[in-house]
């Protein structure tokens, strides 16, 4: 899959505008998968880079420990900035009472998608909004499940020299070549991108940060509504 042309058809890009009485949006964070995601719905942003590392809280249950990585990140990027709207977003897979981040090498990769193999799992983004200066934090944490395909160690082997997985939680991506190897999804597809828009224009909203004009939304990459929204 092409990620320009998943991400065309995975947002509804005709719907808000920042509220003028909003200060600027900030994206924390340096992916440009959710750079991508975030552009495509037409709001101003600038990126401000948090610095946190991306490390498993393995003391916290899954749920929780993408939200306090969410959280962590918005602090971070908000302390760099005199004012806005900071959004910040982590997203992991939860396995078995198992957190997957992203992998290590390439043998992680492997093993990982390994574990994935015929089996359903969850991908969870945490997203955190802080408005810097009224001082409010919304946290919210959005779950996609992922049934994948009885794949052989020969696709796998091809699928990580491909080099792909390498900054994948859970090593692969769904809008790349590793979504051959996912046999459905029940939930937000940009969710597991990494960013659900169905959740993030509606933390905006409640923070008074958007307009809204013609009831844009989330898409799968097939243009039908996104399972969340209707």
């Amino acid at each position: 899959m092409n990620l320009a042309a998943i991400s065309d058809s995975g947002v509804n890009s005709r719907f808000v505008r920042l509220n003028a009485k909003a200060t600027s949006l900030i994206l924390a964070s340096a992916s440009p998968r959710r750079k991508d995601l975030l552009s495509q719905i037409g709001l101003p942003f600038q990126i401000v880079e948090s610095g946190v590392e991306e490390v498993v809280l393995s003391r916290y249950s899954p749920m929780v420990a993408v939200s306090v990585l969410a959280s962590h990140k918005a602090e971070a990027a908000a302390e760099a900035v005199p004012d806005g709207i900071v959004l910040a977003a982590d997203t992991l897979i939860g396995f078995r009472e198992k957190i997957l981040g992203k992998p290590e090498d390439d043998d992680h990769a492997a093993e990982m998608l390994r574990m994935l193999r015929g089996q359903t799992h969850e991908v969870l983004t945490g997203l955190a909004v802080l408005n810097k200066r009224e001082g409010l934090k919304i946290l919210s944490v959005v779950s996609t499940k992922v049934t994948m395909k009885e794949y052989c160690d020969k696709e796998i082997e091809r699928y990580v020299e491909s080099g792909e997985p390498r900054d994948k939680a859970g090593s692969y991506a769904i809008q790349g070549e590793g979504g051959r190897l996912i046999e459905s999804i029940s939930g937000c597809y940009n969710n597991v991108i990494g960013l659900p828009i169905c959740e993030t224009l509606e933390v905006l909203k409640s923070m008074g940060a958007l307009l809204a004009e013609d009831g844009g939304r989330c898409q799968m990459p097939t243009g039908d509504p996104c399972p969340r929204m209707r």
